[in-house]
């Protein structure tokens, strides 16, 4: 498939860029003469189709009022087909956007098979030096940067203050052990469930760095996901279940079951992003957003608490025919105008530290996740990384809804990445 996409991709990128007249992709004409690009530019946007991808389209708007003669295709393709698509078209070279709004997992990947134009130097990345420094790094392979940041995020423990008053808690719980003692606290006094574990494998990463492991360890080349720092971490997560801290989640759309009942009122904490918030302030719980706490991610048996690096990217298809249309539009749906209008309507957060106004650092919420950012645990910056959640995803579901055993589940998923993904990497244990 490799192959074959390579092959694609030298065919389309010969073929020139379209309407924009560019000359193979350097953004001549974009950075010189902007008004006069012309042609259409494809976007797929994996956002929420509910509450984010409403604020990226009025953006569309206001770039095609901008510029006229560009139309932008909007598609919103669910995010957890992207990534396959986005790859069987890109290998077909049929029917692969110019740009995709591509989680910071898959960029490294996407770039290695060579789906991605490097951006270094385009009007695409306008003002580098204005990012922060680890959503930047997240849109970089070997030295190239194939990706503008436009939003990053990480995971905190949000929290029913209300709740908490009723049980006799006054502070959010700084280790899962304090975690496992309030929920079951909170359902005594309230009759609330205490905590919301989502089943999808990308929460399982909080677990693994209160232990200082990780799924892998690329200076090692080690698979660490089945390692005993590891499946300590994983049954922590699976005691708090047992214990009735935290309900049994749905393996079935388990996340969003999780959400409603907090937002809800009928759950005390959720580990959640950014991204929840606004859904959440929709809740009888939330009419007052006071009602809502966040606070770090509980540590673990180390005393260290860690959450991941998240985020998009917005990259640019190898093969595009619209070099110049789509580096301007790259360009424009990454400023920090735009970053700061989409941030203070739906709660993400920007990627540009010009974008952190005092606007957005007014709100509680934001200021809250912005500064746990400075603590937040870089992901491994490998080409497999969006894939490792594949397989662990399935265990992890398993395990969590106490259908198999973590060493179970941590072993075959080990032996599933070192098979398919990361065969010249070791099994740690």
């Amino acid at each position: 498939m490799a192959i074959v996409g390579a092959l694609a991709l030298t065919a389309t990128a010969c073929g020139g860029s379209g309407d924009s007249g560019s000359d193979g992709g350097d953004g001549a004409k974009a950075a010189n003469d902007p008004g006069s690009v012309s042609g259409t530019v494809t976007w797929w946007d994996t956002s929420d189709a509910t509450n984010e991808a409403p604020a990226f389209k009025k953006l569309v708007s206001a770039f095609e009022a901008k510029y006229p003669k560009i139309k932008v295709d909007y598609v919103n393709v669910p995010f957890d087909q992207a990534q396959q698509k986005f790859k069987t078209a890109a290998a077909t070279g049929k029917g692969a956007p110019d740009v995709l709004r591509s989680d910071v997992g898959w960029t490294p990947g996407f770039a290695q098979l060579g789906y991605l134009k490097d951006l270094t130097g385009t009007p695409a990345l306008d003002k580098p030096d204005d990012f922060l420094d680890g959503p930047l790094k997240n849109a970089a392979y070997q030295d190239k940067t194939y990706g503008v940041p436009q939003v990053t995020d990480t995971l905190g423990l949000l929290y029913n203050k209300e709740l908490f008053q009723k049980a006799g808690i006054d502070k959010p719980p700084a280790d899962w052990k304090a975690v496992k003692d309030a929920a079951q606290k909170i359902k005594e006094k309230t009759g609330a469930e205490g905590i919301g574990l989502s089943p999808d494998s990308y929460y399982s990463l909080p677990f693994l760095y209160g232990e200082n492991s990780d799924m892998v360890d690329p200076d090692r080349k080690q698979i660490t996901i089945a390692d005993a720092a590891s499946l300590k971490g994983i049954e922590t997560a699976v005691d708090l279940v047992k214990s009735g801290a935290a309900p049994k989640p749905a393996g079935t759309d388990g996340y969003n079951a999780l959400k409603t009942d907090f937002k809800n009122g009928k759950l005390a904490m959720l580990i959640d992003g950014p991204w929840a918030t606004k859904e959440i302030f929709g809740g009888d719980a939330y009419k007052s957003r006071d009602n809502l706490g966040i606070a770090p991610v509980p540590a673990g048996s180390t005393g260290t608490a860690g959450a991941p690096v998240g985020g998009h990217n917005l990259v640019v298809y190898a093969g595009s025919k619209n070099f110049d249309a789509s580096y301007l539009f790259t360009r424009f749906m990454t400023e920090a105008a735009q970053q700061e209008a989409v941030s203070k309507e739906i709660g993400v957060l920007p990627t540009r530290k010009s974008a952190y106004t005092n606007d957005v650092l007014a709100d509680p919420v934001r200021k809250s996740f912005h500064d746990a950012l400075g603590k937040a645990h870089p992901r491994p910056r490998i080409p497999q990384g969006g894939d490792l959640f594949t397989d662990w995803l399935q265990h992890y579901t398993k395990i969590l809804t106490l259908k198999e055993q973590p060493r179970e589940g941590l072993d075959a998923t080990a032996k599933a990445w070192q098979s398919a993904l990361l065969k010249d990497y070791g099994i740690a244990k």
